[in-house]
């Protein structure tokens, strides 16, 4: 028994070596997978910075100066077919216009019924379409001799309305956008509009452009650009200065954009403002 003991000497040092190399292959293992993730971490983070960086910042430049009605209690503007389009508002005095853009001269009117307060508007095909603030009434014109062909209900208050080419995109002084069949006027789904996680409310006169919405925000100098997928605020365009209201009532404040998308023209005017601006937004 002693012979077979001494005949097989246990050598310690060979259990041992493989024991630190695998050790020393776990250690360098974990410190490369840390590595990893630190590196994944940095990278999604930078790119989170990169994205929640906060909305672009504009200002403007103005290309042209126009005449525009100061008894024009202005709630939506559109651009069609070489004209303006704008809805009025007021009880008593809200239109639908037909507008020269040189001029200001106003072609063809129709007037609402007292008991209406006209508010957004936006034209699909031949047909322009109209909101009443609380009224939850809405009508559908006929684009080129402004018959009225129909009326349609909504439950919310009516403030803004454009189109996208596959919806209407309404507002209603909150801080959602809803979109509505353009056929059966039934709402199909809504956006809640956020600037970072804040809520942005009072969100009134629509325009869509370029796969944005573009929104006044009532009693504000600024104009929102919305990602009509996410409701996020992609930019803000600073408009204080554009036009001096010192001597304004309180409700004469910015409202209605248009966009001529065939040849890139932006305009934007306010409610009771004697002029209507063409202007180029540039960053800040």
């Amino acid at each position: 028994m002693e012979a077979l003991l001494s005949a097989s000497p246990i050598n310690e040092n060979s259990q041992v070596e493989p024991m630190k190399k695998l050790f020393i292959i776990g250690a360098a293992l974990l410190i490369l997978i840390v590595l990893l993730v630190g590196l994944f971490v940095a990278l999604s983070n930078l790119g989170k910075s990169a994205n929640n960086g906060g909305p672009l910042q504009y200002t403007y430049s103005v290309i042209h100066i126009y005449p525009h009605d100061v008894n024009a209690f202005t709630e939506g503007l559109v651009w069609s077919d070489g004209y303006l389009y704008e809805s009025t508002g007021l009880y008593g005095s809200s239109t639908l216009r037909r507008v020269d853009l040189a001029t200001g001269k106003v072609l063809k009117e129709f007037s609402l019924g007292s008991q209406y307060f006209g508010e957004g508007i936006t034209i699909v095909n031949d047909s322009i379409i109209q909101l009443t603030w609380q009224e939850h009434l809405g009508f559908v014109y006929d684009k080129a001799s402004f018959a009225l062909l129909k009326d349609f209900a909504y439950s919310t208050e009516g403030w803004g309305l454009t189109y996208n080419g596959t919806y209407l995109i309404m507002s209603d002084g909150s801080n959602h956008l809803y979109f509505l069949n353009p056929l059966t006027f039934q709402r199909v789904g809504q956006v809640q509009v956020l600037d970072g996680s804040s809520p942005v409310t009072n969100i009134n006169e629509l325009e869509y452009v370029n796969g944005d919405v573009f929104a006044n925000i009532f009693l504000q100098q600024k104009i929102a650009i919305i990602n009509i997928q996410t409701g996020q605020i992609k930019a803000w365009i600073d408009l204080t200065g554009i036009q001096d209201t010192s001597g304004f009532n309180s409700e004469m404040v910015l409202n209605g954009i248009a966009y001529n998308n065939q040849s890139n023209q932006l305009f934007i005017t306010g409610k009771d403002w004697p002029s209507l601006f063409e202007i180029k937004i540039i960053p800040k």
